[in-house]
């Protein structure tokens, strides 16, 4: 008698697992059944709202990243990466452009004389406008130091340069300007410019000087993208004046890199590599607040379609309600069905959003790249992933209640005498 006593409670345990399995088992197959047969439509259009609020609210975050993280991003083999912190104001015109980095020539030649440092560089971004005789053509103008060594900063090969900055002449800027320029494939197609042409480039109506394509490079990014060297940018854009760049890169042994840069920039920002950081968010307060709104307008909108529909999908499903209750389904039970096919819904549409939002950002650059911008706009980071599938499950925790207060409501007494 003892023992079969001591066995009741595992039992009940096993019982209810069984239970709920079924339960799940239920909902996950009616789930499919509405959503691949001729009744799909209501879930298909939650499943695409969601999917379209998550992958707005991501293409909205990967432009408030890039805005955080400097704008457009450039792709090299640096090491180490030193970028002004937000609250910095070392620009030539506070308040109009981003933060720069300061004295950044003179800086770069302290760097290159530590023990372990291979090389660094200053690392100026403009907008450009460049003519090879047919119709202007905007394109990412990057300024850098090359020493004749396979480098690559903006994806472009530095050694195709002319090793030094000799226009830079310890500071006067009165040097013989090489005028020489490395054009990414896509900036060469728009132009029809090819090596040893020569082109008109101006970063603003006032200011503009010729330079020689001295080669033409594939890149992995499909924006139209030249290098030139730093001094003849920082002329040319007016950031000599100060030095500025928008950072510096480094190449060497990463401890040694990163003791330079942060013996040269203490105040700055030192990272070994230049993935997007999430965190540039918190930093800067427009990035922030776009992002932040993003957000909430896309809870809200989430949450919203998804009660709706979920309720009147519910209304619909008031007999298969009443018939679980009838075969002995508590109440806690009927109200888990209805959360997990709305956990379901939400979490489908999550997935697709993440995919779309990865689409929409590539758009996105694409577009503007082809337009008016000289690169990419927006940023995707892998951290995009869970952020929009977390952010579809609360604006499902946010919707169920509705759902489940119309299934509470179902009296199986009611439906059988429908």
């Amino acid at each position: 008698m003892s023992d079969e006593t001591d066995d009741l409670p595992e039992g009940l345990e096993t019982r209810r697992h069984r239970r709920w399995t079924g339960l799940f088992s239920l909902t996950v197959s009616r789930w499919w059944q509405r959503a691949t047969g001729t009744t799909a439509g209501r879930i298909v259009s939650t499943v695409a709202a969601v999917a379209l609020t998550i992958a707005f609210l991501l293409v909205v975050t990967g432009i408030a990243l890039s805005l955080a993280d400097g704008g457009v991003t450039t792709t090299d083999d640096a090491t180490v990466h030193i970028t002004p912190e937000a609250q910095q104001t070392l620009s030539s015109v506070d308040g109009v452009e981003g933060p720069r980095l300061g004295a950044t020539n003179e800086r770069a030649s302290t760097i290159r004389a530590h023990d372990g440092v291979a090389h660094a560089s200053p690392v100026l971004i403009e907008a450009g406008r460049l003519e090879a005789g047919g119709d202007p053509q905007t394109v990412q103008l990057v300024g850098v130091v090359p020493d004749g060594e396979s480098r690559t900063v903006a994806g472009l090969p530095t050694d195709a340069l002319e090793d030094g900055d000799p226009h830079y002449a310890n500071g006067s800027y009165d040097g013989p300007r090489t005028g020489g320029i490395v054009l990414s494939r896509t900036a060469a197609d728009r132009l029809g410019a090819s090596a040893s042409d020569d082109l008109t480039v101006s970063t603003s109506p006032r200011r503009a000087t010729n330079f020689s394509v001295t080669a033409v490079s594939e890149t992995d990014a499909g924006a139209p993208v030249a290098l030139v060297h730093a001094s003849e940018l920082q002329s040319l854009s007016g950031a000599a004046d100060g030095e500025l760049a928008d950072r510096m890169v480094i190449w060497g042994e990463p401890d040694a890199a990163r003791s330079a840069a942060a013996d040269a920039y203490p105040d700055a920002s030192v990272a070994v590599t230049d993935t997007a950081d999430p965190t540039a968010l918190f930093d800067d307060g427009l990035a922030f607040a776009t992002s932040v709104i993003a957000l909430v307008v896309g809870v809200t909108i989430c949450a919203s379609f998804v009660a709706t529909t979920m309720g009147m999908t519910v209304d619909e499903d008031r007999r298969t309600l009443a018939v679980l209750e009838s075969v002995g389904v508590p109440a806690r039970g009927r109200l888990a069905v209805i959360a997990i096919s709305t956990g379901i819904t939400t979490l489908v549409g999550s997935v697709v959003g993440v995919g779309l939002g990865a689409a929409g950002i590539a758009g996105v650059n694409a577009v503007a790249s082809a337009t008016v911008a000289p690169g990419a706009v927006a940023q995707f980071h892998p951290l995009f992933v869970p952020y929009g599938i977390a952010v579809a499950v609360l604006a499902g925790i946010v919707a169920v209640p509705y759902p489940l207060a119309v299934a509470a409501r179902t009296s199986v007494l009611a439906e059988v005498g429908r």
